[in-house]
């Protein structure tokens, strides 16, 4: 067996492809075990990388590019890929914990089973540029930390604190117990999110539901409020992403005027 295959089959690795997200690994100061980048690379891309490798005494080869398109199969590497350890999951209270540091009103969101890696790679994205102070996902049917999670966000997956929890209906049952109010998006709704009776000045969690279903009954039932995005063409829905982050600097343009 290879060196890489041994790396491969074991559970406590994870895969980081990309410049931007393996650069970001890199200053994030994740714990990464070997990089790899493409001989085909362009050379100053490659000089970035391996300096801030050195800095941080990681090990750096240089492989024919086939090699990397092998090792992470469909995703796009750009010539660099970085073998780390297993993305940390944080608990609901390390998040909670890190809005109360920053002297911030908490602002969360519950992903209701976004099943596609690019649909959560893109709200942890957006996410961190809007200061969200956490993002909470099941464990079962929802997409998770991969590398194709990572290389979509770029690099965000590794700033934006993200809880995984067995139970969605339970864990809002916890947040309101903190304080938190429960906002769900729903195409159901009849409160306009850009009505000027709509508040987002509290502490707040924002539920995107899954991509054809959108929100379950039970956590429907379970929000303190919906709200919807107003639709003036002819569909009726937005990508999950796409609403995720309509709605996420909605709650900052109020947070910023008030």
């Amino acid at each position: 067996m290879s060196e890489f295959e041994h790396d491969h089959d074991q559970d406590s690795q994870e895969w980081i492809a990309g410049k931007h997200p393996v650069m970001e690994a890199l200053r994030s100061g994740r714990e990464i075990n070997k990089i790899w980048i493409a001989e085909q690379m362009q050379k100053n891309a490659a000089q970035l990388i391996v300096a801030e490798a050195k800095k941080a005494g990681i090990i750096v080869q240089f492989a024919d590019k086939r090699k990397l398109d092998q090792m992470v199969n469909d995703v796009s590497h750009q010539g660099v890929i970085a073998q780390a350890a297993a993305y940390r999951y944080y608990e609901l209270d390390e998040i909670l914990e890190r809005a109360r540091e920053n002297g911030e009103v908490p602002f969360l969101l519950l992903l209701d089973e976004i099943e596609d890696p690019h649909n959560l790679g893109s709200i942890l994205r957006t996410a961190e540029c809007t200061g969200v102070h956490g993002v909470i996902i099941p464990k079962r049917r929802s997409a998770s930390l991969t590398a194709t999670v990572a290389k979509t966000s770029a690099g965000a997956v590794e700033y934006v604190p993200v809880a995984r929890i067995t139970n969605m209906a339970q864990t809002i049952d916890k947040l309101k117990e903190a304080g938190i109010w429960i906002a769900g998006a729903d195409v159901g709704a009849t409160q306009d999110v850009f009505a000027s009776k709509t508040s987002f000045d509290m502490p707040l969690a924002v539920v995107i539901g899954n991509e054809a279903k959108g929100i379950g009954r039970l956590i429907r039932e379970k929000c303190d409020f919906l709200i919807k995005l107003p639709m003036n063409g002819r569909l009726n829905s937005l990508n999950a992403s796409v609403a995720a982050g309509v709605l996420m600097y909605e709650v900052v343009r109020q947070r910023l005027n008030r």
